[in-house]
């Protein structure tokens, strides 16, 4: 059995803002990383695609408020920016 990719570890260096905030995008990227993994079995963020991300925010919080797209979005660019990709999101 493998050790679960620490997601909080991951975006650490990337996370600014307050204590809420920080939570927020790790409770997110949790949900993400959880998502992905289920659907491709890649809970390594270095193994994610752009169309995984694209996917998720299709799949998984296309009928959500815009808000909480919004927000999803945010935790997104939080890791593109930790992978160090310049990709787009939909």
């Amino acid at each position: 059995m493998s050790k679960a990719f620490d997601i909080e570890l991951f975006l650490a260096s990337v996370l600014t803002g307050s204590h809420t905030t920080r939570q927020r995008h790790l409770r997110q990227a949790k949900a993400i990383q959880t998502a992905i993994a289920d659907r491709w079995q890649r809970d390594n963020p270095w193994a994610w695609q752009q169309k995984h991300l694209a996917w998720f925010l299709e799949n998984h919080v296309g009928d959500r408020s815009e808000a909480t797209r919004y927000y999803y979005k945010l935790t997104i660019k939080r890791l593109i920016c930790r992978l160090g990709k310049s990709w787009s999101l939909p």
